[in-house]
């Protein structure tokens, strides 16, 4: 009888161990998480899916996303391990919500720019493919639809979409130790907006992404590049167009006094105002900003009439704007490898 309760005593161990491992299995090795609004998937909403990932892990979670309009602020926190979020293609897989600077929160203070974001990515190795991310309030002043503080940051086919503030590219903006890297890639994207919609402290390239300049539009960048970064944004064969009115808008002015900004083999329409850039009526950044072209192209990309402060860069000095090399980092930094 001893034995026989032993066995059985065993038998129940075993059975328990195997769930036990299985449960851990799920938040410690490679997995998938499905998220579907009609409630075929392991959750309804990014949020939980997000929570799901456990922090630290080194091997990387895919949140495969279901067709449909996801109205919800997400939060991705520093602690998350790698993630992939996938959606099943950027017209009809959309995260999109309403909130903007000035809006008041339950103490009646204003969000701010910064709260008003869609969706925060704090954490590394984040990647996201055929996902809208939408900031939805309107022209109602700053409104946020991405905002990324992390490095090693990829976007592949992705649409942003918003006014102004569309993309907030933080990076190192609020931190005493501006060496933070926090490197982002932008391929085959498509982002809009109005005023400084694409901003911030980050290092980001755009390649092959088309940058669109909505009616009403005034800048494309406002770089807060910290001073002795190698690099901001650049934007490599890309296409700078819009509905704007004709040369109304500046390709870029400076947040913070050492901005740096750059167009490599770009296209660019009519919006585009002759003289390209603006100093925010701060003259003394037109000695400490880095704005560049090299080989723009189109009805916007008249060089001779550009102000004397920017460079119009040699074939030797624009071949250091590759990818590659801006991103790599002293970690080597692989981001083709993050594509397949």
């Amino acid at each position: 009888m001893r034995i026989s309760a032993l066995l059985k005593d065993f038998k129940v161990l075993t059975v328990f161990s195997i769930v036990l491992i299985g449960l851990l299995s799920f938040k410690t090795s490679d997995k998938t998480i499905v998220v579907s609004k009609d409630g075929k998937g392991n959750f309804t909403t990014v949020q939980q899916a997000i929570d799901a990932v456990e922090n630290g892990s080194a091997s990387e979670t895919k949140i495969i996303i279901k067709a449909g309009v996801y109205k919800e602020k997400i939060t991705i926190p520093e602690t998350r391990g790698a993630i992939f979020m996938e959606g099943e293609n950027p017209e009809n897989t959309v995260i999109t919500y309403d909130d903007f600077a000035s809006k008041k929160n339950q103490e009646g203070k204003e969000i701010g720019t910064t709260g008003s974001s869609t969706i925060f990515i704090y954490s590394n190795d984040f990647t996201a493919k055929n996902i809208t991310f939408e900031n939805s309030s309107g022209k109602i002043g700053q409104a946020v639809a991405v905002l990324t503080t992390g490095d090693r940051i990829v976007f592949d086919n992705c649409r942003f979409l918003g006014n102004q503030d569309t993309l907030y590219l933080k990076g190192a903006q609020d931190l005493a130790d501006k060496s933070k890297p926090s490197r982002n890639y932008f391929k085959d994207c498509y982002i809009e907006g109005t005023t400084d919609y694409i901003f911030g402290a980050g290092t980001a390239v755009f390649e092959n992404c088309t940058i669109y300049s909505k009616e009403g539009a005034s800048y494309v960048t406002a770089a807060s590049t910290p001073q002795g970064q190698a690099f901001g944004f650049v934007f490599i064969h890309s296409k700078i167009i819009g509905n704007a009115t004709q040369n109304s808008v500046y390709l870029g002015r400076p947040w913070r006094p050492f901005a740096k900004t750059v167009y490599i083999n770009c296209e660019m329409n009519a919006t585009i105002r002759p003289e390209g850039w603006h100093n925010w009526s701060k003259p003394d950044a037109e000695k400490t900003t880095f704005y560049g072209e090299f080989n723009s192209k189109g009805t916007g990309a008249n060089a001779s009439k550009r102000v004397s402060w920017s460079h119009q860069l040699t074939r030797e000095e624009q071949k250091k704007y590759t990818a590659d090399s801006i991103l790599k980092g002293s970690d080597h930094w692989n981001i083709r490898k993050r594509l397949q």
